[in-house]
């Protein structure tokens, strides 16, 4: 199982709009907005990283109101 945390900066005042948006990709699976350096902080999972990988630039990226993203894919979990 792939698993990425994608940190997200939006426009001024689009955050919630974004969230509302990324509630809607089932990949998904925590959206939280947050306050300092960016907007809101994702939780996104796939079975399969290149999957994982193309929803982040196609789906997440591409959302009106997304200025940019940082995904760090996570290496190992406990």
């Amino acid at each position: 199982m792939a698993l990425a945390y994608v940190l997200v900066n939006t426009e001024i005042g689009g955050e919630d709009e974004v969230l509302n948006e990324v509630k809607n990709i089932p990949a998904v699976k925590v959206a939280n907005v947050v306050y300092g350096v960016y907007d809101l902080v994702l939780m996104v999972e796939d079975p399969q990283l290149d999957k994982l990988k193309e929803i982040v630039t196609n789906k997440i990226r591409k959302i009106p109101k997304v200025r940019s993203t940082l995904t760090m894919i996570v290496v190992e979990s406990s």
